[in-house]
């Protein structure tokens, strides 16, 4: 079985994000969404809620697809992440340039922690190589409209979040 790990700290999971997840199925027998608990970055969803827009998000994607999709929070490095998931795989999603080069150094020391597990980058499709979690988030904040960047549920929890704070 071949697995794959898609990790990122999803706060929230974009259009972007799922056009990644869409693609990546297609090259997996079994997608683990890895979900960063990251608390340096402050997230403005739970790890609970974040995971749980994943599985939202994904549950069509698998059922269309065949393919198992599972969100999973980690907190430890990337490299054991993938050993812990059983992934061979790493995906990786490219915007832009700058995105390149953080990743090209990012791959060179997984490589060095086990080259046994190849990273794949897979450029995001033109309308979504924008999108930013961060920037959805700010535009939301904002009474901004971000409905052309996340799904209807995605933007209706954001709405509630912010509407919250």
């Amino acid at each position: 079985m071949r697995i794959g790990l898609y990790p990122g700290t999803f706060d929230p999971i974009t259009l972007g994000h799922m056009d990644i997840i869409r693609r990546a199925a297609t090259l997996v027998d079994k997608l683990v969404i890895g979900v960063a608990i990251n608390r340096d970055k402050g997230p403005l969803f739970t790890l609970e809620e974040r995971v749980e827009l994943i599985e939202a998000e994904c549950a069509g994607l698998a059922k269309s697809t065949g393919v198992e999709i599972v969100a999973h929070p980690f907190e430890n490095l990337l490299i054991d992440c993938a050993r812990d998931v059983g992934a061979q795989i790493i995906v990786r999603g490219l915007r832009a340039v700058a995105d390149f080069e953080y990743e090209y150094q990012m791959v060179g020391m997984n490589r060095q922690l086990d080259n046994s597990i190849e990273t794949v980058f897979l450029m995001a499709e033109a309308q979504h190589q924008a999108i930013a979690s961060k920037l959805v988030k700010e535009i939301a904040r904002l009474n901004g409209d971000v409905s052309k960047f996340v799904t209807p549920r995605v933007n209706t929890a954001l709405l509630d979040k912010l509407a919250k704070r």
